[in-house]
């Protein structure tokens, strides 16, 4: 027998949850609070499934009877209306600004708290380079794999193969984000990470290999038209030896032991503490370990630091960028000084590693010093394969000595006639 409207406003509420059928699958179901809601229930591929249409009185009955007749249409269509259901209310979510930029930037505050602030600035700025003009204003509904790998395609025709790997994790991070929020069904960028071009084996880095080019490659750059902020920055990486990214974005708290009101004051415990979080940045897609990374400052380097700090010292970064205090210097100005001044395709900032290893490599060799091999890649942050991290950190640690003196050792040969850093300043070199 059907089930009245007055029954339906009269039904009590009981010690348990119960129904009241009405017909065609269709019930009231009454909590033992109160609430009641119209449901259906039906079979489906040979499973038993529900379908909600809502709240009593708020839906009535003669509503639910019309929603309960167009699910029974769905499935002599041999369609499931629950999942109708769903599509339907995700239609209806995107038809509400439920874009790609939009639901991008909801997954990027989300996950802020796991990023640092660089990290979370690459992130967007991607999305902003790359994505959002291609599918940004489009509803994640109507974004498919084709779609998101024909985007990908133009970042990989510039050569960034990298950069469109990691666009794709992130554009599946916002899909899987629009999931858990129901506001999509699949993620259509999971499925064409195969498709993307492979990531090649990089070249080596060019690089001088002589002691005399080296030399000669710092006294030129001493003279030309660059800022003294640039040059500095250049004579601080051919002295620490650390990854380009290191430097231009290096702080002034990360170094110790450094008496910054005399320059003329010893400091043979001066190091540069560079924190695991930048290192884990400046190691992204490579095989090294990402932890505290610790560089013994030779008198040379520390000389370069306080001509610096006379420029920067009361602001944060020590290479800021030329158009905010607020952000470090540009991960291209040091190359683009080597490469407007006669070094282009001959050396580049990260080559002084490379440089630094082939001639310390060689004394170590020429010299019988078969022991400094181990500490020459423990200067440059290489951890040896089949050594936890734990483990190197422990052998830096122990090495310490050895280390500065190698350090000491590299600037002694590097700089020997080279002007002083504060000439740099007051441009006497030119």
């Amino acid at each position: 027998m059907a089930l009245t409207d007055t029954q339906a406003r009269k039904a009590e509420t009981r010690e348990k949850d119960y129904k009241l059928a009405d017909s065609g699958g269709l019930y009231l179901f009454v909590t033992s609070r109160g609430f009641k809601s119209w449901r259906l229930k039906y079979r489906f591929g040979g499973k038993e499934k529900r379908l909600i249409f809502g709240p009593y009185p708020e839906v009535s009955l003669a509503k639910a009877r019309e929603a309960r007749d167009r699910a029974r249409i769905l499935l002599r269509d041999h369609r499931d209306p629950a999942l109708e259901e769903r599509k339907r209310k995700m239609a209806a979510h995107a038809a509400a600004g439920a874009t790609f930029e939009r639901v991008a930037k909801e997954w990027h505050d989300a996950q802020k708290p796991r990023w640092s602030p660089l990290q979370a600035k690459k992130v967007i700025q991607a999305f902003e380079r790359d994505v959002f003009k291609e599918i940004g204003a489009l509803p994640l509904l109507d974004i498919d794999g084709p779609m998101i790998l024909k985007m990908l395609r133009k970042v990989e025709a510039r050569g960034a193969i990298d950069t469109a790997k990691r666009i794709r994790q992130h554009v599946s991070g916002v899909f899987g984000y629009g999931i858990a929020e129901g506001l999509v069904a699949a993620d259509p960028a999971a499925t064409i990470g195969r498709a993307l071009k492979p990531i090649g084996k990089k070249g080596k880095q060019p690089a001088v290999r002589t002691l005399e080019a080296a030399r000669q490659l710092l006294k030129d750059m001493d003279v030309t038209t660059a800022g003294p902020l640039t040059k500095l920055a250049s004579r601080l990486l051919a002295l620490t030896l650390v990854r380009p990214g290191i430097v231009r974005a290096a702080r002034w708290s990360e170094f110790e032991g450094i008496d910054w009101s005399d320059p003329d004051a010893p400091s043979p415990d001066a190091i540069w503490r560079v924190p695991a979080e930048r290192m884990k940045l400046e190691l992204e897609n490579k095989d090294d370990e990402a932890f505290e990374h610790i560089v013994p400052l030779q008198p040379q380097a520390i000389s370069v630091l306080h001509a610096v700090r006379r420029l920067t010292g009361r602001i944060d970064y020590l290479f800021p960028s030329i158009r905010s205090t607020a952000k470090p210097m540009s991960e291209n100005t040091i190359g683009y000084m080597y490469a407007r001044n006669g070094y282009s395709g001959r050396h580049v900032p990260h080559g002084w590693r490379a440089t630094f290893s082939t001639l310390m490599n060689e004394i170590a060799v020429n010299e019988q010093r078969p022991d400094d091999r181990a500490q020459i890649d423990a200067m440059l942050a290489h951890k040896p394969k089949g050594l936890s991290g734990s483990e190197m950190a422990y052998n830096r640690a122990k090495h310490m000595g050895r280390r500065r003196e190698l350090a000491n050792e590299w600037a002694n040969i590097l700089t020997a006639d080279l002007a002083p850093p504060s000439d740099l300043l007051s441009g006497q070199t030119r």
